[in-house]
């Protein structure tokens, strides 16, 4: 089973960049974040016609939304909320096998690491702990689950182009980076791409608009993730992070697609 994940900013302006992922790839599942879109206006047939009739889509208008895309059938989904919002940040669906798989868009977090001066952070603060809290008491570390989606934190000195510089920028913080292991730990996670990419590797996943010349800079973070449960250790083949998709044309997404291949 291979499942991608991928921030698209933007599922109708990326749709060519989304079908172009599905022919070189061919993954099984793709999950996306910020979809930017209303259920309704989902560009569902166009995927349809590439095999991926099966869809579990969790969208609103001009920002964040979640999706499910997969060749293999559900047997059900559903989503979840936090912080008392619903602003479609967390799909869910059961895989052939038993395998749960969540699709995740953790909230960016506002410039200012600061819960008291900046609500943007607050949030995010507070939606790490309640989703922490959901995993450890709603689910056990002895399913097979997989959690992929941008988390918006990297959290290891490598998984940033500075350590050092970005220990005061929101996704690197000590506090945020903190609550990511709880999180990890609720469930006994284990960092799929850090199976095989070694924490002493530099390993990115997102390259900022800013950069003139992204590539050229490489200041990049890793803040998509691919977790999997105890049971699905030993599935684990490989992994890859499309880097030269951050120049896919004519408009690339600031995220890249971040692929898991499981012997399932």
């Amino acid at each position: 089973m291979r499942i991608a994940t991928w921030n698209i900013n933007s599922v109708r302006m990326r749709l060519d960049l989304l079908l172009r992922l599905m022919e070189e790839e061919q993954p099984d599942v793709i999950c996306l974040q910020e979809t930017k879109v209303v259920d309704a206006d989902f560009p569902l047939g166009p995927l349809a016609e590439r095999g991926y009739v099966h869809a579990h889509i969790h969208g609103m208008k001009s920002y964040n939304g979640v999706a499910i895309l997969s060749r293999l059938p559900f047997s059900s989904h559903d989503v979840q909320h936090w912080c008392g919002k619903q602003d479609c940040r967390h799909a869910l669906a059961h895989l052939p096998g038993g395998i749960e798989l969540h699709s995740v868009y953790i909230p960016a977090g506002g410039d200012i690491p600061d819960p008291a001066v900046n609500d943007k952070f607050a949030h995010k603060l507070q939606f790490l702990d309640e989703m922490t809290h959901w995993l450890s008491t709603e689910r056990t570390p002895d399913r097979p689950m997989v959690l992929v989606g941008d988390l918006n934190i990297a959290p290891l000195e490598q998984d940033v182009w500075s350590h050092r510089e970005l220990l005061s920028v929101v996704s690197h913080t000590p506090i945020e980076v903190e609550k990511l292991a709880a999180m990890q730990a609720s469930a006994g996670w284990v960092d799929a791409l850090r199976r095989f990419v070694p924490p002493e590797e530099k390993l990115y996943t997102w390259w900022s608009y800013r950069a003139k010349d992204w590539a050229a800079s490489n200041r990049g973070r890793r803040l998509d993730h691919i977790w999997v449960t105890p049971p699905l250790e030993g599935t684990l083949k490989g992994i890859k992070v499309l880097r030269d998709a951050r120049g896919w044309e004519p408009k690339p997404s600031d995220h890249v697609p971040v692929i898991v291949d499981l012997d399932v």
